[in-house]
C-alpha cells in the first residue's frame, strides 16, 4: 500500500527524466496532416512505445488498414494484464500535432525545440497533447506494478479527425476493452485550479453554395437590380442569429445547467476580446459556451482584395461549422441547419447546403465511485477543489468510446490552461500543473488498484 506522500514522492523523484522524455518527443514534429513529412509520426509513435515497454507493458505500433482501404496513422496499444480480481484502465492521449504555423508567431526559433519561460514550457505539442502522453507515463513510473490492468492506447491521427479512430476500436475491442478510461486531452478550469471535463458540444459542418449567375458581370453595366452572390451570401448568413447573436436556427438543443460561475471579464481576459467587442447571446456565459449552440463562418471562396475587379460574382461557397450542445443529435441538427439555409435562400437565389461532417456530443454520467475517486486524487494534487467544467469544443471519439464500451466509465482529464494556446503559436505547458496532474493520476490508478493508504 502506497500513501499519496509516497506517491507524491515517487512523482517528483522522476520528474527530472519524465520532463527529459516529454522534451524528447516535442523535439520529433509529428504533424499528421498529409502534407507534412509522415515519416516523423511514426517515428514518434515508436518514442513513445519504447517509454511504454520501460513502463513494463507490451507494447506495438499499428498501422490500421480499414476494409475501406483508409489507412490509419501510427498509434501505439500496449497493455500490461490486471492480476485476479483487478480491474483494468485504458489511458488514451495522442501523439499527433498541429502543424507550427509560420515562424514569425513564434517568440522562439524552432517550434520543435522546446524553452522554458517563467514556469511554462514553450513548443508545439508540449502540451497537446504530448504532455497527456507522460501524464500517463509519469504516473505509470511512480505507481509500479499493483496488479492493477493497464492497456495505453496513443493514437497518431487526433488532429486530422481521427478518421480511423472508430475502425481501431471496433476492430481491437477485446484488447481495449477496459472498465474505466482516462483520456488525458482536456483542460484544467486555470492554472492552479483541475477540472474534470464532464461534457462537450458536439459539431456538424456544413457547406453552402449561393448562385445568382450563369457567368461573371460587368458590375457596372449590371449592377443594381442584380445582386452578386457574395452580397447573397452575408444575407443568407446573417439569419443564421438574432439581435442578440444567438443562433436562430430552430429545432436545436439549449439549455442552460452550467453550475460553475464564469464571468464576463474571465472570458474577455481568456479570449484576447477587444475592448468595445459586445459578447453576443443570452443566458449564463458558461451555457453559452457549453450547453448552447454556436454557428461560426470558418472559410468562403471568394475573391481576394489583391484579384478583385468590378465584376458581379455569380457564386460564392461558405464553410460553416455548428457546435451543438451536450444531448443533441448531430444528425438531426446538420438537417434542422440546411433547412433554414434552403428555406432563407435571399431574393430567390439558388441556395444547396451539404452536411459535410458530424461530430456527437458527450455528457457524462453522474457522480459514480470513480469520478469521486478522480475528484479526490485532484484535491490532494492541487491542494484545492476541482471543478465540473463543460467545454465547447467536439471531441467525438469520446462518444465512440463511450458507444463501443458501454460499461466503462470515461473521465476526462487534461494539462491545458486559457494560456495554453493549443493550436496556435506559442503553445505552451504549465510544469507546476503539469506534474500535479501526474500525481493526480497516479493517485488515482493507485485507488482503482486498491494499492492507496488512506
Amino acid at each position: 500500500m502506497s500513501t499519496f506522500e509516497e506517491i507524491a514522492s515517487r512523482v517528483d523523484a522522476q520528474l527530472p527524466d519524465t520532463r527529459a522524455e516529454l522534451e524528447s518527443l516535442v523535439r520529433i514534429p509529428s504533424v499528421s496532416s498529409p502534407s507534412f513529412d509522415q515519416s516523423q509520426v511514426r517515428r514518434s509513435a515508436e518514442a513513445v512505445a519504447a517509454l511504454a515497454r520501460q513502463r513494463g507493458l507490451d507494447a506495438e505500433v499499428i498501422e490500421l488498414v480499414t476494409s475501406a482501404g483508409e489507412e490509419g496513422r501510427p498509434a501505439v496499444l500496449a497493455h500490461r494484464q490486471a492480476a485476479p480480481g483487478k480491474p483494468t484502465v485504458l489511458l488514451y492521449a495522442h501523439h499527433d500535432v498541429q502543424p507550427q504555423g509560420s515562424l514569425a508567431g513564434w517568440a522562439q526559433d524552432d517550434p520543435f525545440e522546446p524553452v522554458e519561460r517563467d514556469g511554462r514550457l514553450y513548443g508545439r505539442g508540449t502540451a497537446d497533447d504530448k504532455a497527456g502522453v507522460m501524464v500517463h507515463m509519469g504516473a505509470l513510473a511512480a505507481l509500479g506494478d499493483t496488479g492493477l490492468g493497464v492497456t495505453l492506447y496513443v493514437e497518431g491521427e487526433e488532429e486530422v479527425g481521427s478518421p480511423t479512430f472508430r475502425a481501431f476500436l471496433e476492430t481491437y475491442r477485446d484488447r481495449l476493452r477496459a472498465d474505466v478510461i482516462v483520456v488525458a486531452d482536456s483542460s484544467n478550469w486555470k492554472v492552479g485550479v483541475p477540472s474534470l471535463t464532464t461534457s462537450l458540444r458536439g459539431v456538424v459542418d456544413v457547406t453552402v453554395r449561393v448562385d445568382v449567375l450563369d457567368h461573371a458581370l460587368h458590375s457596372g453595366a449590371y449592377g443594381g437590380p442584380i445582386l452578386d452572390a457574395p452580397t447573397l451570401m452575408t444575407r443568407l448568413l446573417a439569419t443564421l442569429h438574432g439581435d442578440d447573436g444567438s443562433v436562430a436556427v430552430s429545432g436545436l438543443v439549449s439549455y442552460d445547467a452550467a453550475a460553475v460561475e464564469y464571468t464576463e471579464e474571465t472570458l474577455r481576459s481568456d479570449a484576447g476580446l477587444l475592448d468595445g467587442v459586445q459578447l453576443a447571446g443570452h443566458g449564463t456565459i458558461a451555457s453559452r459556451l457549453w450547453t448552447q449552440p454556436a454557428i461560426s463562418l470558418i472559410g468562403m471562396d471568394i475573391t481576394s482584395c489583391a484579384e478583385a475587379s468590378n465584376t458581379l460574382i455569380p457564386s460564392c461557397t461558405a464553410r460553416l461549422s455548428l457546435r451543438i450542445a451536450p444531448g443533441d443529435d448531430p444528425e438531426r441538427a446538420g438537417r434542422a441547419l440546411v433547412e433554414h439555409l434552403e428555406k432563407h435562400a435571399p431574393f430567390g437565389a439558388r441556395v444547396v447546403a451539404t452536411v459535410t461532417e458530424t461530430g456527437p456530443a458527450f455528457k457524462a454520467a453522474d457522480e459514480t465511485p470513480t469520478s469521486t475517486a478522480a475528484r479526490e486524487a485532484l484535491r490532494r494534487a492541487w491542494q484545492t477543489e476541482p471543478v465540473d467544467i463543460g467545454v465547447g469544443g467536439s471531441i467525438p471519439f469520446i462518444a465512440d468510446l463511450a458507444e463501443v464500451f458501454p460499461k466503462a466509465e470515461i473521465l476526462v482529464t487534461g494539462v491545458e490552461d486559457p494560456d495554453t494556446r493549443a493550436h496556435s503559436h506559442n503553445e505552451s505547458l504549465h510544469l507546476d500543473d503539469w506534474r500535479r496532474a501526474i500525481v493526480a493520476e497516479a493517485t488515482l490508478l493507485a485507488r482503482l488498484g486498491g494499492d492507496l493508504a488512506s
